[in-house]
């Protein structure tokens, strides 16, 4: 049975990495988009971690403080109780300051911990944004080299349309400019032949 669900599994895995494998054929920079979005969450939830970590070591030291100031008292009150003869509030006294003192160690030693796991967290945090940042830089450059491949793309088309159709766009507008350009030097040189002919007039006159 266990062989079984094994292969499930495999087979399942291989279907969704060839249909990874598939998207990425068809559409290689939104697949790098969705990768990047996915490693910014990721970013988010280790700094969200950071600043729970920061709470916590803060507890920490409050337990610790409060711990550590209890056993002196208790440490006072056993002396007290001594001196005034009380052997039970002395027994009272020194139980409380051992279990206050254990506590207060063992905060210790849970806050150095902390400590040293939120400095691993900061390192691997900041290691994680210059990837991401080394990412987005990536990106950018993959993108510029995409939309050079895109436009190299579309004047190879354009030219050989123009090879294969002699009245192409680019044809078509070269004729209507040269009729353009007719029609302008026309109307041109009716308007200079007209105002030559007023100035011959004026002069006869």
């Amino acid at each position: 049975m266990t062989n079984v669900f094994t292969r499930m599994k495999d087979s399942f895995v291989a279907d969704m990495h060839d249909v990874m494998d598939k998207k990425e054929e068809k559409n290689p920079m939104a697949l790098l988009n969705q990768y990047l979005r996915e490693s910014e969450k990721e970013t988010e939830n280790v700094r969200k971690l950071i600043e729970r970590q920061y709470k916590l070591k803060e507890e920490f030291v409050k337990e610790y403080e409060e711990a550590r100031a209890m056993a002196d008292k208790r440490d006072h009150q056993a002396t007290v109780a001594e001196n005034a003869g009380e052997s039970e509030m002395q027994d009272f006294a020194l139980m409380e300051k051992e279990a206050y003192t254990n506590r207060a160690e063992r905060l210790l030693q849970s806050k150095q911990d902390s400590d040293q796991q939120l400095q691993e967290l900061e390192r691997n945090y900041e290691e994680m944004k210059h990837k991401l940042k080394d990412m987005h830089v990536k990106r950018m450059e993959l993108m510029g080299r995409e939309n050079i491949a895109k436009a190299h793309h579309r004047i190879d088309r354009v030219a050989e349309e123009a090879a294969e159709k002699p009245y192409s766009r680019f044809s078509e507008l070269d004729h209507h400019m040269e009729r353009l350009e007719q029609q302008i030097n026309r109307s041109y040189q009716r308007s200079t032949f007209d105002s030559k002919i007023q100035q011959l007039e004026k002069e006869k006159e």
